[in-house]
């Protein structure tokens, strides 16, 4: 059987066990800057986070809501779109690096260590607006009835 046109790493799992698989190791990276695994785990990454980066950087509510659809957590795709995107606008691509770091004592297999090209300098939380806004109450009043006796 030929190998022409099949794209992407199985990992042996299932389609969604992959994609959850992926959309962990993102979160994790855009988390902690800076994550170890093995090498074909972080190769595949590489194809996963630049898309999401790239629709970060764009930033209206339609590449927002895709970011946060490909990251595992609301507060990660915060981060990525509202901090370490504007930091990233410098390039077009490249915006991860694979570097291969050691064997793994237990199987031998070749780890990796993906982090962010660029230093991602850390600023203050943005603000995270409520989901629902909270309607304030009208001060109770006594003169709320008439009273005309």
């Amino acid at each position: 059987m030929h190998r022409h046109g099949y794209k992407g790493r199985k990992f042996g799992r299932e389609r969604d066990q992959r994609r959850a698989l992926l959309k962990g190791l993102a979160t994790s990276l855009v988390e902690h800057k800076k994550i170890e695994t093995t090498l074909p785990k972080a190769k595949e990454l590489v194809r996963y986070i630049e898309k999401l980066i790239t629709k970060a950087k764009k930033g209206d509510l339609s590449s927002r809501r895709a970011v946060i659809a490909g990251l595992s957590t609301h507060d990660a795709a915060y981060r990525l779109v509202d901090v370490i995107a504007p930091q990233l606008t410098g390039r077009t691509s490249g915006h991860v690096r694979v570097t291969r770091t050691r064997l793994r004592v237990g199987d031998g297999a070749q780890l990796a260590t993906i982090a962010f090209v660029d230093d991602i300098k850390e600023s203050e939380k943005p603000v995270k607006a409520a989901a629902k806004p909270v309607a304030k109450k009208a001060p109770a009043t006594k003169a709320t009835k008439k009273e005309t006796a």
